[in-house]
Formats: structure tokens, sequence, C-alpha cells
């Protein structure tokens, strides 16, 4: 674990260093659980953002988009039940006056006897070696069996206290298994108690008039409250979806693991709406169609899992969760939810106003229910760069940084190097950099020795760097260098669009979805 914490505090100062994230209002020291990305972090989230929206907009001809507004009716979050129910069960160490989610803290609790699993198996690996089979050692090994009882037995207690919101379980879980304060060392811990996560500000010209609003905690309600309008003006008939990307705000208590808890955040959702009855057929469709999407990045199948909800929140009838193993264990990237027809019915409630669909097949009106997709652009981002992040080491006893990025999602497809700024090749390299700036993000580098240059570009995951040296103005050809095998081939100037279009277009993405 300790290495692996090592590894996360690279990746984060990489991140720094080169350009794709930093902390907000640093010269004032920074807003805690807030960050701003730079110029390669916010190529690099655009591109994520685009192969989420085209794999679902264009190869869905049943989903569109849209782009609601952050400010909504406040009676939308009553609603919604966010008013009286968007909380985290929180508890404080008396000793450290530090404050934790009481549900993570168990949670981690689950973990932790997952690695002593984990090492029991990797220790017996390596004793046995080939012949180890691994289904027979869980099965049948005393120690593993224990590990796994007390495991079991903490999973089913924590999803019973979660599903009842009983707090006072909570924290007698937490005394029970001897959960320590990670900065006291000590269980001096205060009741658990509900806190809600939604930032309120005014809106108006008087302090009289004025109206309490929401910073949207999340994009959804905006799909619902819109939804009669595009199903009309968009004559839409079920099944159909509709799209969002936009940023939600919420007031975490406890927000930490850089970007991957944040207080503003970037989500991508999409609300399909389905016939009452078949809502279980096309939750099992999306869990695919999503993990398949995540996949083709190509970052590690075996990174992926899926997590079913415990606790189910209240408007959902199945949950099911698409974990990344991130440095700090397997973690939430996407959410798939079966969220019946509660929204809509709920807002027909409060609102007063009709919102049913038509079924002309059926020549009646309903309220459809709905599969949402929710996926978390930073926590999305965050998972490409672990994953992505690396340090070799070379022949000759060198080392290089490099990411391995996906190269449709790359912040800079090629880099343009003339080998020496004399003799017109940097002129020439020029010409290249601008007949190619039209179809790919291309950067022009000239400075310090090209060995340099090529680190610098292999920092922040450029799939391709074109040198252009004498022989380039003799022959019209340039060295070609691929950023993960370093090998270099001599090719055409007039070839290199297509050699670079064919590795970093969104289409090499999106046809293994089709």
């Amino acid at each position: 674990m300790a290495q692996q914490d090592d590894v996360f505090k690279k990746i984060v100062s990489h991140a720094k260093e080169y350009g794709f994230v930093f902390q907000s209002s640093e010269i004032y020291d920074g807003l805690s659980a807030v960050y701003d990305y730079g110029q390669n972090g916010v190529e690099l989230k655009n591109n994520i953002k685009r192969y989420w929206w085209e794999a679902m907009t264009l190869l869905h001809e049943n989903i569109v988009g849209i782009d609601s507004a952050i400010f909504m009716h406040p009676t939308i979050w009553k609603a919604s039940g966010h008013v009286d129910a968007f909380n985290d069960p929180l508890i404080d160490n008396r000793d450290s006056k530090k404050r934790y989610r009481a549900d993570v803290l168990i949670e981690e609790q689950l973990a932790k006897y997952d690695d002593k699993i984990a090492k029991e198996v990797a220790k017996a690996r390596k004793r046995f070696g080939e012949s180890f089979d691994e289904a027979m050692f869980l099965q049948t090994n005393g120690r593993v069996a224990e590990i796994a009882a007390k495991r079991d037995a903490l999973h089913e207690r924590f999803a019973a206290a979660m599903n009842d919101n009983n707090l006072d379980e909570l924290r007698q879980i937490i005394l029970d298994e001897e959960i320590v304060c990670p900065i006291s060392g000590t269980r001096n811990w205060t009741e658990v108690r509900q806190f809600n996560l939604m930032f309120k500000t005014e809106m108006g010209s008087t302090a009289d008039g004025a109206m309490t609003v929401y910073l949207r905690p999340e994009t959804a309600q905006g799909i619902f409250v819109n939804y009669l309008n595009v199903q009309k003006t968009g004559r839409m008939r079920l099944p159909f979806g509709i799209a969002q990307i936009g940023k939600a705000f919420r007031n975490e208590i406890v927000a930490r693991q850089f970007i991957f808890r944040m207080r503003e955040f970037e989500q991508m959702e999409m609300q399909f709406f389905v016939q009452p009855g078949r809502e279980m057929e096309y939750f099992a469709y999306w869990k695919d169609q999503r993990l398949r999407w995540h996949k083709a990045l190509g970052l590690g199948d075996e990174k992926y899992r899926y997590h079913d909800h415990d606790k189910l929140a209240h408007y959902a009838n199945a949950a099911t969760d698409i974990e990344f193993q991130m440095p700090f264990g397997f973690k939430e990237v996407e959410g798939i939810h079966s969220r019946t027809n509660f929204d809509l019915s709920q807002h027909e409630k409060f609102s007063g106003k009709k919102i049913q669909y038509f079924d002309p097949e059926r020549n009646e009106s309903y309220t459809p229910y709905v599969i949402e997709t929710s996926i978390g652009v930073d926590r999305m981002f965050l998972s490409v760069l672990c994953s992505s992040y690396e340090e070799q080491k070379l022949e000759g006893g060198d080392t290089r940084v490099v990411l391995h990025l996906p190269e449709a999602l790359a912040p800079v497809k090629c880099a343009v190097m003339p080998l020496v700024k004399k003799d017109g090749l940097p002129e020439k390299a020029r010409e290249i950099v601008n007949d190619l700036k039209f179809d790919f993000a291309t950067h022009y580098d000239e400075k310090d020795s090209i060995g340099k240059r090529y680190r610098r570009q292999d920092a922040i995951g450029t799939p391709f760097c074109i040198t252009v040296d004498h022989q380039t103005l003799e022959d019209g050809t340039v060295t070609l260098r691929e950023r993960d095998s370093m090998q270099q081939t001599r090719v055409a100037i007039a070839d290199l669009h297509r050699l670079i279009h064919d590795r970093v277009s969104l289409n090499s993405l999106l046809r293994k979805l089709a």
C-alpha cells in the first residue's frame, strides 16, 4: 500500500509539473478540494468528454443532448428528495478534531480484509509456482476462510445499517471493528450524524425578496424537467435517451484523493426513457454498453469490475457501479441505475403539470421508467492518468517518465521538431505544423537537445514526434517516432496525415463500439 501511495504522489506531482492539474487559487494557499485544469489537462478532459458525447449521440439514433442551467427552481430539489435525503453520515474524532464519513471508514475496513486475502494468495502463489490453484486455495485454506468470514459478517451488518439508515449501528460497527483515526490513532469517536451536501445561495435584488436556490448537486434533474420538451420537439418515441455534460457541486466534508472527490466537478449523464416493465432489460443493456466503452480505451480489462449496490437510493430498484483500480484501490467511476418512474412522477406531483408520455402504439399515456448512466469526468480523467503513468528504465541506464495515454485522448497528437535551429530546418518544420494543425493538436518544439525534447513529449503523452533534418530538405522525408515503442521510421511528409489520423482519430475508438 505504501508503494502505491508513493506512485500516486508522483502522479499528482507529474500532473502539476506538466500542466494537467493545478490547485485552485494556489497563490492564495489554495482552496480545499477544488482544482483547475491546465493547458494539457483541459485538452485531455475535452477529449474524454468528446469520446463520451459522440459514443452516445452519434452511435445511437435515439439519444440526443441538452445543456440545462446550473440554477434551477428550488422546488425541483424538494421533489427529487435532495433537500430531505441528500446526506452523508459523518463522524468526528475528538482527539484529532478531524471529520470522516462513517460509511467510508467501514468500506476501508472491508478493503483491508480483501487486502489480507490478496496477500495470502500472493504468498501461496510464490510458494507453489505454476502448480498454484487459486480457486482451490480460497476454498480450503483455513486462514483465508477465517478472514473471509469476518469480512462477510461485516459486509452484511454494514449493508443492513445503511439500508435502515441506522446511524447508531454505523458508529457501533466502527467501535466493534476497532477502527482508529488515521491522524490521532485513537478510537475516541463522536456520534454519527447526517450532513446535507447541497450548496445554498440567494437569487434576487433585495434581501426581503431573495429566493433560496441551490447549486445543482447533479445534472440529472435538468434532464427530467426538460424530458417532455425534448420528446415533443424531437418527436421522440420510446425508448429514447437524453445526454448532458455539466458542472455539479457538492459540499463534500471529506474531500480527498486529489481530483477523485471534489466540491466542484463535472458529470456526463444520460437518462434513457423506457416503457414500464422493460427497465431491467435496458438496465442490463446499458451495463454492458458502458463497460465496453471503458474497455475500448485499452487501459486493461482486469482493472474494471462491477459493484452491485447493497443500499439502493430512494429512487432506484437496481444499481451497479463500474469500478476502476486506482492506486488507492477499486473506486467508482460510473454508476448505472434503474431510477423507476420516481423522478418524473415527483416532478408531475410537485409542479402540478402533466408530463406523461403518450404512446401511440398503446394509445395511452403513462410515466416512463428511466435507466441512468452517470460518469464523473474528473474521475475518468484520473483513471486515465493513473493507468497511463509509467517510469521506465531504458538500455544504458537511462530512465524516462511516459504517459501511455490512449492516442485518441492525448492532449497533443504530434510534435514537430527541427534537428537544429538553422539551415532552413525550422522553416520546413513550421510548414509541416501549419499543414497538420487543422486536423491534429500539433506542437512545434526546437528548445534543447532532441533527446530532451522526446522526453518532454513522452511526459505529456504525445503519441508521435516528427523530426525534420537535413535529409528532409533533400527527399521530403522525416523521422516519425512512436511514443510507446520509441521506434523511429523514415516516412514521406505526404504520408504523415494518413499515418497519424489512423491512430489518433476518435473513429478508431467509436468503431470498436459500433
